[in-house]
């Protein structure tokens, strides 16, 4: 490609994130989430290298995202987090692929269509997100379903003392003990670092591999480095205003470098006021709006021209910090027109 947009993509980073929370996770299978196309990234090139590190369940959110990923090896499990809609079924059936039954609906048309085969099964414990409830969980719905993993999610995991964790955790343990499967699933990045009682059979970090930082107890590796193009350099003189609304106005003389990214690739308007880029190893600040396709930089005093790449401060937790964009939107939301390289 000869965009003048490139994410570039740690791989060794990927996978020390998960080993990270595989050790992490104890006695427990350490899964991926691979949903929104790997978290953006690339949901093939990370299945490849988490499957090269060991990792054998993947979990996405539709039947499309299964079908963009593609078959996977002998070994490996994926699991379609959002269920199984009349309109899934004749796919349902073509693959190996597992639905995550979230309704008694979908619970009613599995048994109907495949009698026996292999399903997970989403319980709510207190999201009130997807899943049955604990009733319907505990009722004859489920009589003879072949559930491979039953599965729940944590609402408050980044915040460790939430009392909503253990309340969670402890109706999942009770519902364990009535719902019979080969094995059960609680915890996702956050929920990993909250200690063994979350763990059960399999966790399912998400966030945490690519960079994000969860919650605390995290010691996320950053995977994503963005770098833009620039397509003109220009002199700006005191007093003059860069941008729209002219909402920088310059003090003094200045040399303002246009980059060639901005909200329509995901770079958020947030960042006005408060991103940066990295020359020389320093950070320059941005000057006025992100615009849809542009941003401007403060490139005074260096030699940066036309045609040279600018990297972009893009540490996901740091960056959702500053600009109050949650990382997991940070992340998803970077464009089609990346150049997305691995590294």
């Amino acid at each position: 490609m000869t965009s003048p947009l490139r994410l570039s993509i740690d791989g060794a980073a990927l996978v020390a994130n998960w080993r990270w929370y595989a050790a992490r996770s104890g006695s427990a299978a350490c899964g991926a989430a691979v949903k929104a196309n790997g978290y953006g990234l690339g949901a093939r090139q990370v299945v490849d290298r988490l499957a090269a590190a060991g990792c054998r369940d993947f979990f996405v959110s539709s039947w499309d995202e299964a079908a963009a990923l593609g078959p996977l090896d002998e070994g490996l499990s994926l699991s379609v987090l959002h269920g199984l809609r009349e309109a899934d079924v004749a796919r349902a059936l073509e693959s190996r692929v597992r639905p995550v039954l979230n309704t008694p609906a979908m619970v009613a048309r599995w048994k109907a269509v495949a009698p026996g085969r292999p399903c997970d099964v989403m319980v709510d414990t207190g999201m009130n997100r997807l899943g049955l409830s604990p009733s319907e969980a505990r009722s004859e719905i489920l009589s003879g379903v072949n559930i491979v993993t039953l599965i729940s999610h944590l609402a408050c995991a980044d915040t460790p003392d939430h009392p909503m964790n253990r309340v969670q955790a402890d109706l999942f343990r009770a519902l364990s003990g009535l719902v019979r499967a080969k094995r059960y699933s609680l915890s996702n990045s956050a929920g990993i670092c909250l200690g063994a009682p979350y763990r059960f059979d399999l966790t399912r970090p998400g966030i945490g591999l690519y960079g994000g930082e969860p919650g605390p107890g995290a010691d996320p590796k950053p995977v994503v480095a963005l770098s833009a193009e620039v397509l003109q350099v220009r002199p700006v003189s005191a007093g003059d205003a860069v941008g729209y609304g002219a909402d920088f106005i310059a003090s003094g003389p200045m040399r303002v470098a246009m980059l060639n990214i901005g909200y329509a690739d995901g770079y958020r308007r947030a960042f006005a006021g408060v991103g940066t880029a990295l020359i020389d190893g320093a950070r320059r600040a941005l000057l006025g709006r992100v615009s849809m396709d542009l941003v401007a930089v403060d490139v005074t005093g260096t030699q940066v021209g036309e045609g040279d790449w600018v990297v972009l401060d893009y540490d996901l937790p740091t960056a959702s910090a500053d600009t109050g964009v949650s990382q997991y939107e940070l992340l998803t939301g970077l464009g089609r027109r990346f150049a997305r390289d691995w590294v």
